[in-house]
Order: C-alpha cells, then sequence, then structure tokens
C-alpha cells in the first residue's frame, strides 16, 4: 500500500536541494533562484507548506502576511508527475488555513497561466492591483541619487 503524500509546515524538513529542483523542472518562473535566495525567502514567509513522496518533495507553497489585513500566497508549484490529484488545490487550501493567513481581510496571489485554477478555489481577478516596482534598488538610483544631491 502506498503511503500518502505528506503536507509538512516544519521549515526545517525543506531540502534546499530538492526545493531548486521541483523549481526548475515545474516552474518556468523560478527556474533560476539559487539556494541562498530560497533560503532568505523562506525565512521570511510564514506559513511555509512542502509536499511530501516518502523523502521526495513533489509540492511547496508559502505565503508572507501582516496577520490582520493583506497576506500573499507565493510560489505555488506541484511536481508535473503529481499535477491531477488535487494537491495543488489541497496545497492552496492548507495555506489559506495558517492563521496568520484565515485572519486576513485580503489575500493576493500572481499567476501568470493558472488564473482558472485559482477561481475555482475562489480566488477572483482584481484588476485593480496592477501597480509593480521591478528591482527596487535600480527604480529608485534616480530618486535616492536626487535625494542626496538635496541634502549637500
Amino acid at each position: 500500500m502506498n503511503a500518502p503524500i505528506q503536507f509538512s509546515n516544519r521549515v526545517a524538513d525543506i531540502d534546499y536541494t530538492q526545493l531548486q529542483d521541483l523549481f526548475r523542472r515545474s516552474a518556468f518562473w523560478a527556474k533560476d533562484r539559487e539556494i541562498g535566495d530560497w533560503q532568505i525567502a523562506i525565512a521570511n514567509s510564514d506559513p511555509v507548506i512542502s509536499l511530501w513522496d516518502h523523502q521526495t518533495l513533489v509540492g511547496f507553497a508559502r505565503a508572507t502576511s501582516d496577520g490582520i489585513y493583506r497576506a500573499c500566497i507565493w510560489d505555488v508549484v506541484i511536481h508535473p508527475d503529481y499535477r491531477g490529484r488535487g494537491l495543488g488545490s489541497k496545497l492552496v487550501e492548507t495555506v489559506l488555513s495558517h492563521p496568520k493567513v484565515s485572519r486576513v481581510e485580503r489575500v493576493y496571489l500572481m499567476t501568470t497561466h493558472q488564473q482558472s485554477f485559482y477561481t475555482k478555489i475562489g480566488f477572483q481577478y482584481n484588476s485593480t492591483t496592477t501597480m509593480v516596482l521591478h528591482n527596487q534598488r535600480d527604480a529608485l538610483a534616480p530618486v535616492l541619487a536626487t535625494a542626496a544631491i538635496a541634502e549637500s
């Protein structure tokens, strides 16, 4: 008899080499992420949920939250061999049920091609929050330079 997929909310369970491999294999938008960057992202996330088939990482998601007003779900991925089993929905529902996420007014997420998946879980399109600032350090450089000149 096959053991069921195990869900874990313990950051200590994360095998960063497997995590990097899972994203390189399963997520075009995160193929170039490095292990050190993953460690920083996960250290600043709660909850962090991983899915395991015995010792193999087969799914992952994380969230950030202020605990009352806003939360954002990040990096939801299921290994291609495990898709179509309802694991993605269960993974997102596990994140949504975490106390740091379940009590907030609004939960956001970004997705490129999976809108229909998330609408089945209850997410709605939101055309009013469409702004993004890429590479904040570079984008702010002219502003910071102007501020530094003004202080001189």
